[in-house]
């Protein structure tokens, strides 16, 4: 554990009067032989010290105090390197039902005590700095060499505290690879409706996290895990209603292997991290159409709807809603090969900036229908157009265009009609790229 510390928290606890110890993912991550793809392990610092106390101390040793919050005795912490840092003293928590703050604080010198606020034993286990010595209190030593997930406490208590914990249950599976006991599980299913009591924000987040949860330490298949965790628990019931419609709802079997709702988790799966959400989301108004039209027909229109609903609730950011939404409206463009080419090369330049992307939402789709991790034959299609337009030199964007709107203006096309010009002349290149010369798209502009 010493060489994975920066030497400034040496200093640090040798100035502590009592031991300081480093708590949490980095002592678990260890411990598990997991190193953080990115290389950056976050430590977390507690001791039986005040806030006030310990800001002296750090101080003194030459880190600077970015905040402090006397409530919780949390101090936030910076180096000379720029790394962060958060401390907190000793505590007890109490919670009022399913609220993600505590009602209660209590400080505390008892080291027991403070591991039993935390959520998992693996996230109990204390690193004395300046001894090198481990301290377990509640054997998550072992939990970690079991990559088994058990509460600090008895699992209805825990999960009854904190509803935001049903959310990091799944999330901590997901980037580890470890698997929660039965009682963790049984908990977690028991209070799955206190999740209606986080901030949507704060859902959207861990759900962000957790679809990009093999991307931390190289799980394979982490993300899937996390999705099917939420899934056991019922927790995805309350977070996406309308996604779980699809549960147990039988599509073509020549088609897919799976039900509506196990189809999108394996989409998310099989996705690109960019594309993941929209993977996910791609057949959200599959259930919405079945149960009012008897079939999905409508359902890229439908989806696009809901999943701007569903979003917008979570209060994701704009962009990635409007992208969302976008990419399930698109997800069944072409399904079928047979779009004519001139028409298709006018979709690519209408749809440029999500066409990547939705080349990868379509791969994941088709993978997700039987597991089949073949090139998609639309991808093949549209990857093979592509590259004919790139050998054409036809232009796909306005930046491709031999022609800018200051050469319009002084041709003396009116400013009002700049854009609408420029995008018919873009449309005319990409399906005749020969004509992308600035001397001819000054004629044609002329004429439109």
């Amino acid at each position: 554990m010493r060489e994975i510390l920066p030497k400034n928290l040496f200093l640090l606890a040798e100035n502590c009067p009592t031991p300081l110890y480093v708590v949490g993912g980095s002592v678990r991550d260890y411990l598990a032989s997991l190193t953080p793809l990115t290389a950056v392990y976050d430590f977390d610092l507690c001791a039986p010290l005040s806030a006030d106390d310990f800001v002296a101390i750090a101080q003194k040793s030459g880190l600077s105090v970015r905040a402090v919050y006397k409530n919780t005795g949390t101090v936030k912490l910076r180096d000379t390197t720029g790394a962060d840092y958060e401390y907190s003293c000793f505590r007890s928590d109490e919670y009022v039902r399913g609220l993600h703050v505590p009602a209660k604080i209590t400080f505390t010198e008892d080291i027991s005590l403070d591991a039993r606020r935390r959520d998992f034993t693996v996230n109990a286990i204390y690193y004395d700095i300046k001894t090198g010595e481990y301290v377990d209190p509640l054997d998550g030593v072992r939990a970690v060499a079991e990559k088994r997930l058990t509460t600090v406490a008895p699992a209805k208590k825990v999960f009854s505290e904190d509803g935001l914990r049903l959310m990091r249950l799944a999330r901590q599976a997901a980037t580890l690879g470890f698997t929660p006991d039965n009682e963790c599980l049984c908990g977690a299913m028991e209070h799955a409706e206190l999740i209606n009591d986080i901030a949507p924000e704060r859902i959207f987040a861990e759900l962000t996290a957790i679809l990009s949860a093999d991307q931390k330490y190289g799980v394979t298949g982490g993300h899937y895990q996390g999705l099917r965790l939420l899934d056991t628990t019922r927790v995805l019931d309350r977070i996406l209603p309308e996604l779980t419609l699809g549960r147990g709802m039988s599509q073509r079997a020549d088609f897919h292997k799976y039900d509506v709702l196990e189809h999108s988790l394996r989409a998310a799966y099989y996705a690109a991290p960019s594309v993941r959400l929209a993977a996910l989301l791609h057949d959200v108004g599959k259930p919405f159409c079945t149960l009012r039209d008897g079939n999905s027909h409508a359902h890229p229109e439908e989806g696009a709807r809901l999943t701007r609903e569903i979003l917008t609730q979570l209060k994701a950011p704009k962009k990635t809603i409007e992208e969302t939404a976008l990419l399930t409206a698109l997800h069944m463009y072409d399904f079928d090969c047979k779009t004519g080419e001139n028409k298709l090369r006018r979709f690519f330049v209408a749809h440029a900036s999500v066409l990547d992307k939705l080349l990868l939402l379509k791969q994941a789709d088709f993978s997700a229908c039987m597991d089949d991790t073949s090139t998609a034959p639309t991808f093949a299609r549209w990857k093979n157009l592509l590259e004919k337009l790139h050998a054409e030199h036809a232009p796909l964007t306005l930046k491709e265009l031999a022609i800018s709107g200051k050469d319009l203006l002084d041709l003396g096309i009116e400013p009002k009609q700049i854009a609408q010009t420029l995008q018919a002349l873009l449309l005319h290149s990409v399906v005749n790229p020969q004509d992308n010369v600035t001397e001819r798209l000054k004629k044609l502009a002329v004429k439109i």
